[in-house]
């Protein structure tokens, strides 16, 4: 129902909005305007914009579209986790994803060395980013340290795959910002795409799901459309036939 190109351009309100109907899919199309607009904290003039935006002439064709969706599933997900994650690999199934991940492909299948960043559990990620990188034949390297000298580094044609969750973390982006400044084209994998990380990349996939943090301010976001991603780009990156 919601590209990534469609994604792409939302402001804040319209990502409210976006999350909260893929967190209700099944409530939704019983839901009037005002009633929606209501749950979100906004006004039913920014609902009819955000139809528009996705290709839809009103509300109700937003609705019926909704409606269509939950029968193809044909099953009844037990929590609003499961809900956002098969939304996502919904909308892997498709050219658009195709289409997003092409650029990346392209700069990380030209470029020596790559080297994967982040920060936290996302250094934890950069790190397996590079072991599967490698495993597949693309020698990469992991960086869980931000603060890496990577003055040793020929950066010219390096690429850089910076992974945060909230894009907004400092250290990584002076890290991106540095290597960007020796030459290297900087990839970032984020939630938001209105992060500051996303804004600055050369490209940026985000992934827009729910922001949780629990047990004293610890992130508890899930990180499987990282994983996902990074795979992704992998294989297409070594197994495929560039030609193809």
């Amino acid at each position: 129902m919601f590209s990534y190109d469609e994604i792409q351009k939302y402001n804040e309100t319209d990502m409210l909005i976006y999350r909260y109907i893929i967190s209700n899919a099944e409530k939704v199309p019983y839901m009037t305007i005002r009633e929606l607009a209501g749950e979100i904290h906004t006004s039913p003039g920014a609902i009819l914009r955000f139809c528009s935006k996705n290709s839809f002439q009103g509300y109700a064709e937003l609705k019926e579209a909704l409606r269509r969706q939950n029968q193809t599933l044909q099953r009844s997900l037990p929590s609003s986790d499961l809900q956002e994650l098969s939304a996502f690999f919904e909308r892997t199934n498709c050219s658009a994803f195709e289409e997003k991940l092409a650029p990346a492909v392209s700069i990380i299948r030209q470029a020596e060395p790559v080297l994967f960043a982040g920060k936290g559990s996302s250094g934890t990620l950069a790190r397996y980013g590079a072991r599967y990188f490698s495993n597949l034949g693309k020698f990469s390297v992991g960086l869980e340290d931000t603060c890496y000298p990577v003055e040793t580094y020929c950066c010219q044609n390096a690429a850089a795959i910076i992974l945060s969750e909230s894009g907004e973390t400092g250290e990584v982006i002076e890290l991106a910002r540095h290597l960007q400044q020796k030459g290297s084209s900087v990839l970032s994998i984020t939630n938001s795409s209105l992060s500051t990380l996303a804004r600055m990349s050369d490209w940026n996939f985000s992934y827009h799901f729910a922001h949780q943090r629990i047990n004293g301010n610890y992130n508890a976001t899930t990180q499987v459309p990282v994983l996902f991603v990074l795979e992704a780009l992998g294989r297409r990156t070594c197994l495929q036939d560039p030609r193809s």
